[in-house]
C-alpha cells in the first residue's frame, strides 16, 4: 500500500503542475483577470480527477483533503501569472511536452485508483482517460473554445492505452510505471512530431468560391 500511495503522489505531482500550468497559459491567452487564471489552472488540474471520481464511485469531497496539491497547483499559477511574458512565450514551445507529461501522469494516476479498487479493465480504462483529458476539456469549454483533445493529433487513446497496460497487469511496480510513463509520452509527442490522427469524417456541405471567366462572366466551382 505504501509503494501504490508513492507512485500516486509521484504522478499526481508531475501531472498538477503541468496541467496547472497549461491552464493558466490558456487563461492569459484569452486574457482572462488572476483569478480566471486560477481557476482555469485548478480546473486543468482537478477537473478530470473529479470526473474520474465520480465514475468509479470515489467521493468527491476528497478533492478538499488534497491540500498539497491545491497549494502545488496554485504556486504554479502564481508563477505562471507573475513570470515575464518572453518566458511564457519560450515556454509555449514546449508545450506539446508538458501537455504529454500531464496526460501520461494523470492518466496512470487514474489508472491506479480504478485498480486499486479492483474495478473491471473497462472501468480502468475509462478512469485513466477521463483523468487524462477531462481537465483539459472542461479548461477548453470555459475558454471558448474546442476541445482540442478530441479534434488534434491522436490524444485521448494514449491515455486509454496507459489503463490497458495497467488494467492488464503488464505495469507494476514503481519501475515499471515510470516505463509507462515515458512510454506514452513518447507516443503522444510522436502523434504531435508526425502529425497522427484517428479516422475523421465531415458532414458539412462543399464550399463554392466564384471565379471570372474571360468574358467577364462569373461561375461558381466546388472546393472539394
Amino acid at each position: 500500500m505504501e509503494l501504490l500511495e508513492l507512485n500516486l503522489q509521484l504522478f499526481s505531482i508531475i501531472g498538477t503542475i503541468a496541467f496547472a500550468v497549461s491552464g493558466a497559459v490558456v487563461a492569459m491567452e484569452e486574457d482572462y483577470d488572476i483569478l480566471g487564471v486560477f481557476v482555469l489552472a485548478l480546473v486543468t488540474a482537478f477537473g478530470g480527477g473529479v470526473v474520474r471520481n465520480l465514475l468509479i464511485g470515489v467521493p468527491v469531497t476528497t478533492l478538499w483533503e488534497q491540500g498539497m496539491y491545491l497549494k502545488t497547483a496554485l504556486i504554479a499559477a502564481g508563477l505562471v501569472f507573475i513570470v515575464p511574458v518572453s518566458w511564457i512565450r519560450r515556454w509555449k514551445t514546449w508545450e506539446s511536452l508538458f501537455d504529454a507529461i500531464g496526460l501520461a501522469a494523470f492518466s496512470i494516476q487514474g489508472a491506479l485508483y480504478a485498480a486499486n479498487m479492483n474495478h473491471p479493465i473497462s472501468a480502468i480504462m475509462v478512469a485513466a482517460v477521463m483523468t487524462g483529458i477531462g481537465g483539459g476539456i472542461i479548461r477548453d469549454v470555459l475558454a471558448g473554445r474546442k476541445p482540442l483533445v478530441l479534434q488534434d493529433e491522436i490524444y485521448a487513446v494514449w491515455g486509454m492505452l496507459a489503463g490497458l497496460m495497467i488494467g492488464l497487469g503488464w505495469f507494476q511496480g514503481p519501475y515499471h510505471l515510470i516505463t509507462l510513463f515515458v512510454l506514452i509520452v513518447a507516443l503522444r509527442m510522436l502523434s504531435v512530431l508526425f502529425k497522427w490522427r484517428l479516422p475523421r469524417r465531415s458532414l458539412r456541405l462543399p464550399s463554392t468560391r466564384v471565379i471570372g471567366t474571360e468574358n467577364g462572366a462569373k461561375s461558381k466551382i466546388e472546393a472539394g
